[in-house]
C-alpha cells in the first residue's frame, strides 16, 4: 500500500482527522466542568465559560409567559466570579444554583453584601436587550467602596450581565408577553471573619429569573402611610444598595401591611420634615401645573429609573422638572404621586396617610394620573424598542 490516507484539499485525511480531535478534547477540556453541554437558547458555554453561539434559533422554554408572578424561579446558567489575594479570578457561567460558605463567612457575621437590580427585554423586532447597565455598574461600585468591599471592574460587570443573559436567551419571555427577565446581580464577603473588620474573600454573582408585570391587570393606585420608623440615618448608608438596608427595613413593611397600607412613606431621620423614599423605590411628584419634582436627600438610593424618568419629563414631555428637597407640608398641594423603580417602573399613589389624616391626590384611587401614566408608557416604550431613546440607553445583547 503507497499511502495510509488519501489526500483531500491538499491535507492527509489522517492529520486533518487528528486535529480535528484535538481541538474537541482541548475545548472540551477548558470548560467548566458542570458546563459541557449546549443550552435550549442555541447557545454553548465555551472556553472559560462564556457562552457561544451555535445556531440563530432559540427555542423558548415552554412557560405560560402571560400568567407568570414576580417571584424567582430557577433558571439553567448564573455567573460567578471569585475575589482571592488581591484579584478577581476571571469568572465563569455555572450551573449549580448553590452556595456553599463557611459557617461564619463575612456575609453571615457582619453583612458584608450589597446587590443590583435591572430587567432584559424582547423588543419588537425580535433582539433581546437591558437597560442602562452601566448606572448598575456604577452605583454597585458606589455600594463596594461604601462598604469596604472590592469594586468588580465596571465593564466586566456589563459584559458579566451579557454573559448571563445570553446564556439564558431561553428564559427571555416574548415581546408583548408583558414579562421580562429579572437580573439580580450581588456580591457577598466569602472568607471566615469573626474579629470585626473586612472581610479578604468575595463572590460577585448574577442570577436572572423571569418575572410577570408587578401588577396584574393594570397598576391601580395604593395607599401608603407615614412611617414612624427610620429607613436610612443621617450621614449614613442610605444612599447606596446595601443589603442590610433592605432587612432594616422589613418590620416596617410588614407592619405596613398589618395595617392595610402598601407601603411606607419615610421622612429624613434628622428633622423629619422632608419625605425621603419607601424601603425599595424613590417618590416621584406632579403638580397642578404639571411639573416633574422628586426629591433630593444624601440618604436616598440613586434611582435609576427616577434619574431616567427626569429625563422622560424633560426631553420627552416637556416637562418642567425640579430635583430638590421636598417638605412634607407640600404633599397635599401635588396633583399626583407615586413611586419608581425597576420592579413596577411607576406605582401610582392615590392616598397618604399621616396618623389618622388622609391626604388624597385628585387623580384618584381608580388609575394612574395623566402626566404619570404618559411618564410610564413613554420609559417602557423605550425599554421595549418601540420609542427611540437616549444614545446608550438601551444596552443589545443579542
Amino acid at each position: 500500500m503507497k499511502h495510509m490516507y488519501r489526500e483531500i484539499d491538499n491535507q492527509p485525511l489522517i492529520f486533518r482527522t487528528v486535529r480535528a480531535i484535538m481541538f474537541i478534547n482541548q475545548s472540551i477540556t477548558n470548560l467548566p466542568a458542570d458546563d459541557k453541554t449546549a443550552n435550549a437558547s442555541g447557545y454553548r458555554i465555551g472556553v472559560h465559560g462564556k457562552p457561544e453561539m451555535e445556531d440563530k434559533t432559540m427555542e423558548k422554554k415552554n412557560l405560560d409567559w402571560a400568567n407568570l408572578g414576580f417571584g424567582y424561579m430557577q433558571t439553567d446558567y448564573r455567573y460567578v466570579s471569585n475575589y482571592k489575594d488581591g484579584k478577581w479570578d476571571d469568572g465563569a457561567i455555572v450551573t449549580d444554583a448553590n452556595v456553599t460558605l463557611n459557617e461564619c463567612a463575612g456575609v453571615f457575621q457582619y453583612s458584608q453584601s450589597c446587590f443590583e437590580g435591572l430587567k432584559a427585554y424582547t423588543t419588537e423586532d425580535g433582539h433581546i436587550v437591558c437597560f442602562r447597565p452601566d448606572l448598575n455598574a456604577a452605583r454597585m461600585k458606589d455600594s463596594c467602596e461604601r462598604l469596604e468591599m472590592p469594586v468588580f471592574p465596571e465593564d466586566r460587570f456589563v459584559d458579566a450581565v451579557e454573559q448571563v443573559v445570553k446564556a439564558n436567551a431561553a428564559w427571555v419571555p416574548p415581546f408583548g408577553s408583558g414579562a421580562t427577565l429579572y437580573i439580580r446581580p450581588y456580591m457577598i464577603a466569602t472568607n471566615a471573619v469573626i474579629g470585626v473588620k473586612p472581610a479578604d474573600e468575595y463572590q460577585f454573582r448574577i442570577l436572572v429569573t423571569p418575572v410577570g408585570p408587578y401588577f396584574k391587570g393594570g397598576a391601580k393606585p395604593i395607599t401608603i402611610r407615614v412611617s414612624d420608623f427610620d429607613r436610612a440615618a443621617p450621614h449614613g448608608t442610605g444612599h447606596i444598595k446595601a443589603g442590610l438596608n433592605y432587612a432594616m427595613s422589613l418590620h416596617a413593611i410588614v407592619d405596613a401591611h398589618a395595617q392595610g397600607y402598601a407601603e411606607n412613606m419615610y421622612l429624613d431621620p434628622a428633622t423629619r420634615t422632608y419625605v425621603e423614599e419607601t424601603g425599595g423605590a424613590n417618590f416621584i411628584f406632579i403638580t397642578k401645573d404639571g411639573t416633574f419634582v422628586t426629591p433630593k436627600s444624601d440618604s436616598i438610593l440613586p434611582s435609576i429609573t427616577r434619574r431616567s424618568l427626569m429625563v422622560v419629563a424633560e426631553k420627552y414631555l416637556h416637562m418642567p422638572v425640579e430635583h430638590r428637597p421636598v417638605k412634607f407640608s407640600e404633599v397635599p398641594d401635588f396633583a399626583e404621586c407615586g413611586l419608581c423603580g425597576t420592579a413596577a417602573v411607576i406605582s401610582p399613589i392615590g392616598k397618604v396617610v399621616d396618623h389618622g389624616k388622609e391626604i388624597c391626590f385628585p387623580s384618584g384611587m381608580e388609575e394612574m394620573g395623566p402626566y404619570t401614566k404618559k411618564l410610564r408608557e413613554t420609559l417602557t416604550g423605550i425599554q421595549m424598542g418601540e420609542i427611540e431613546g437616549p444614545e446608550g440607553w438601551v444596552h443589545k445583547i443579542m
